[in-house]
């Protein structure tokens, strides 16, 4: 693989070096992240500005030695004065090499997600250090949340007019039909054990007396001993002709997957947003999801405060059964989580709002305005 890939784009306007992991077009491992980058290097393009993309290799956000340097070579060869926008997965990973840069690059860091969160210690408070280093000499933050933006600000005392919020935007999408029974489960999220794939399934055999069927369409190769795990317990728990891991899925196929759906279901532990639920609300979909982060925001309310969909506490399958067995056994709540999806799809923002946004903190610094 190699070190580098640069994208340039002759236009009028601003120019912006943008930093991002190496494989992030890589259809088989999508990620609401890569997506993210993806949309907003395009969007900032068809606005006229001039965009040099690099994309890294590397481990990140654990890199080695030479990921890291990779990434020195990378900065070092941009103009001195430059906005530069780095995703957080590298950005917050290496404060050696950036935090010095600092000094004569405008360093704007893309948060998904805080680093670390999860880790035991004393590897979370390791990667603390080093994120805050970064994010204390950054130039601007762009967060995909205001959860996100509030959770940086709780964990290292940052300057809050530095923050800001862009939060994804949804594409126009095919309104999804759905079943009269309701029975058709989707769940579209990388098979890793914080996407709580194994509570969905000590939930579904909670309700295993109903008639459901449930698609998981998500990489499968993330964490391959907790995949062969899940399938062990679909087949002890009698379930395996019922649950189907699809694996990775092009756009299109993803496309089909949603049309087949009556009703997505999120069981992440951790998620700063949730790319997946507006993905789910732009066909229609109502949603049962857990309650973290920045889920509860992105599914959202109708415009006189009815959910489109379901929350329930995370690591919790009694709950998480709960709220599938009233969906599948209640008929008028059913059709009223529909219509609350559907009203909700019509006020989904749109990834111009999201690139108006990112585009006002970067026009700032390209201005030398001095807070963005």
């Amino acid at each position: 693989m190699g070190e580098l890939r640069t994208a340039a784009v002759s236009s009028r306007g601003l120019q912006i070096d943008i930093v991002v992991p190496e494989g992030i077009d890589d259809p088989a491992r999508p990620s609401g992240g890569n997506a993210y980058d993806r949309r907003i290097y395009r969007e900032l393009t068809a606005r006229g500005w001039r965009v040099r993309e690099h994309a890294v290799s590397g481990s990140w956000p654990w890199p080695d030695g030479a990921a890291e340097d990779a990434l020195a070579r990378v900065v070092s060869g941009i103009r001195d004065g430059a906005v530069v926008l780095v995703d957080g997965l590298i950005a917050s990973a290496a404060p050696n090499v950036l935090v010095p840069e600092t000094r004569r690059l405008a360093l704007v860091v893309l948060v998904h997600m805080p680093l670390g969160d999860g880790l035991p210690e004393p590897e979370l408070a390791h990667a603390r250090i080093r994120e805050r280093a970064v994010l204390a000499s950054a130039s601007a933050i762009i967060t995909t949340s205001s959860w996100t933006r509030q959770r940086l600000i709780d964990i290292y005392r940052l300057r809050s007019a530095r923050i800001h919020v862009a939060e994804p935007g949804a594409d126009a999408a095919t309104l999804s039909p759905g079943t009269a029974s309701g029975t058709e489960l989707l769940c579209v999220a990388a098979v890793m054990p914080h996407k709580g794939h194994d509570t969905l399934l000590a939930s579904l055999a909670i309700i295993a007396d109903l008639s459901w069927r449930c698609v998981c369409v998500g990489p499968l190769d993330r964490d391959p001993g907790f995949v062969d795990g899940l399938r062990r317990r679909a087949e002890t728990d009698g379930l395996a002709d019922r649950i189907r891991f699809a694996g990775a899925r092009s756009p299109r196929e993803l496309d089909r997957e949603y049309a087949a759906a009556d009703v997505v279901v999120h069981a992440s532990y951790a998620e700063t947003f949730g790319m997946v639920v507006i993905e789910a609300l732009a066909r229609g979909l109502p949603v049962i999801a857990t309650a973290v982060g920045g889920v509860p925001d992105a599914l959202g309310h109708t415009a006189d405060g009815r959910r489109p969909g379901l929350l329930v506490p995370p690591r919790d399958p009694h709950a998480l059964s709960v709220a599938l067995s009233s969906w599948l056994s209640d008929g008028d709540l059913r059709q009223r989580l529909r219509r609350a999806a559907q009203e909700r799809r019509r006020s989904l923002a749109r990834w111009s709002t999201t690139s108006d946004r990112v585009a006002r903190v970067l026009d700032r610094l390209a201005a030398g305005s001095g807070d963005p």
